[in-house]
């Protein structure tokens, strides 16, 4: 059975649980209301009864107080327990509408959307294993997380792993976060090798450190890829860094004058990213530049992202070809003359995240700019989505069935599910992850490098050079 025809099937399921759940939600809705509703009434038979033991104990202290009383006594305790059954009407009311609806709800709803991240585990086990190189000491909580990251990547794709680092600190590391177990264990099967290094290249310090501190972990990890003992590398350091030592080490692909840093940026169709780049290599940029980036981004959607033909767009302020500084002015000519992509026009903003375009193309100044606003989007909507929700019983029922929604959300918008951000252009696949990475996004960074692998992203990339307008 192909992948197409398992996806459609999966699809055709979980469409039809959809359908059942919606006859069973009317249902249960109307227990619902149905339920509240008697609570209502009992409420206000509580409320009369009560109202009616208080008249009782008022005409019989005037005949016989003691018999008076003990009826009276008798009917206010008949009226508590009408009230203490309704609240239990209520509270059960809510209980089974919560645990009847939120499996039925979220279950094939989740289901259905995530159907295609299904095949694709299916397609990472049967794949190769493969070597990838990690630079254990970049990023702002380096080793811990990050070998936290590599350990549960290990266990769920057919990849190694070369964790690049001072050895002392990353068992240390192990050590403090009680993984020192795991990690020998997987030594032993030989799943991951410590390789010992320098210290990393600081967030702080200058791109050109690369070039002094030849056992920088960075470079230890750039040197692996270019001796053909590892198919990729990762950093969650210093991006600056990483592009030199890429450059330095392994060299640009033929023709390519500024490797760019590509980021996924989710679109309205959850299975179709849009590639944006560059999002922080060149924050300045001629005309050629943005060229090349689309070249790059071209194939890149074509291999990894399996687009046949992906949509090209140039990030701009408006869609006419008139729109736009000189920079865009040049770069919107030189790609309506390029023959080997589909070449869309101007981008507005507004489009981005539209699923009209499969690459975006912009300088990496405004990139960048448009990715660290994109990181903010996802809590900031959240809590302003908490902030409506309606108060009191029902209000709460209602966010708790909304509660695993907003949760999606916020996934989708999180740049620890896509985990870095690939840098096109080098003679070979580098991931750069984002600063302050923790295990999950070190996780989804190690799919993205095993993806890329495993598509043959550098032998069409190396075509380029074949390419008239590179070689011109």
């Amino acid at each position: 059975m192909g992948k197409e025809t398992a996806q459609k099937i999966n699809k055709s399921r979980a469409i039809r649980r959809l359908v059942i759940w919606y006859k069973r939600n009317s249902a249960v809705t109307s227990i619902v209301d149905t339920a509240a509703s008697s609570a209502a009434t009992a409420s206000n038979v509580a409320g009369n009864v009560v109202s009616g033991a208080g008249s009782v104990v008022t005409t019989a202290s005037n005949v016989a107080s003691n018999v008076a009383g003990n009826v009276a006594g008798n009917v206010v305790s008949s009226a508590e327990s009408v009230v203490n059954t309704a609240s239990s009407v209520v509270s059960n009311a809510s209980s089974i509408a919560k645990n009847t609806l939120q499996p039925l709800v979220f279950d094939p709803l989740k289901r259905l959307q995530n159907s295609d991240n299904i095949l694709d585990k299916v397609e990472d086990i049967q794949s190769k294993r493969i070597w990838i190189a990690v630079d254990g000491m970049g990023g702002d909580y380096a080793p811990g997380p990050i070998l936290e990251g590599c350990l549960e990547a290990i266990s769920r794709f057919p990849i190694n792993i070369k964790f690049v680092g001072k050895i002392e600190k990353v068992k240390d590391a192990a050590e403090k976060t009680g993984l020192a177990e795991l990690l020998e264990n997987e030594i032993n099967n030989n799943r991951i090798e410590l390789i010992d290094s320098g210290e990393p290249i600081g967030m702080n310090e200058e791109a050109t450190a690369v070039r002094k501190r030849k056992n920088a972990s960075i470079n230890v990890a750039m040197d692996l890829v270019r001796n053909n003992k590892a198919e990729a590398v990762y950093s969650a350091g210093n991006s600056g860094a990483m592009m030199a030592s890429a450059i330095f080490r392994i060299g640009r692909l033929k023709g390519i004058d500024r490797p760019a840093i590509g980021a996924l940026f989710p679109t309205r169709d959850q299975t179709r990213p849009v590639l944006v780049l560059d999002v922080g290599a060149n924050t300045d940029c001629k005309p050629s530049y943005l060229h090349q980036f689309a070249l790059l981004g071209n194939i890149y959607a074509k291999d990894v992202l399996q687009v046949k033909k992906p949509r090209i767009g140039l990030l701009n302020i408006g869609e006419e070809e008139c729109k736009g500084n000189e920079l865009s002015l040049k770069t919107f000519e030189l790609l309506s003359s390029e023959k080997s992509f589909d070449f869309g026009g101007n981008c507005e903003g507004r489009d981005v995240l539209s699923g009209s375009f499969d690459v975006v193309v912009c300088d990496g100044f405004t990139g960048n700019i448009l990715l660290k606003f994109l990181e903010s989007v996802g809590g900031v909507l959240l809590d302003i989505l908490r902030s409506e929700l309606p108060r009191g019983r029902r209000g709460k029922v209602g966010s708790a069935f909304l509660r695993s929604n907003l949760l999606r959300i916020k996934k989708r918008l999180d740049h620890a599910e896509h985990g870095g951000a690939l840098l096109l252009g080098v003679n070979g696949i580098c991931v750069i992850g984002h600063g302050s990475s923790k295990s999950l996004s070190v996780v989804s960074a190690l799919r993205l490098a095993h993806s890329a692998v495993n598509h043959g992203v550098m032998d069409n990339l190396n075509q380029l050079q074949k390419l008239q307008v590179l070689n011109s």
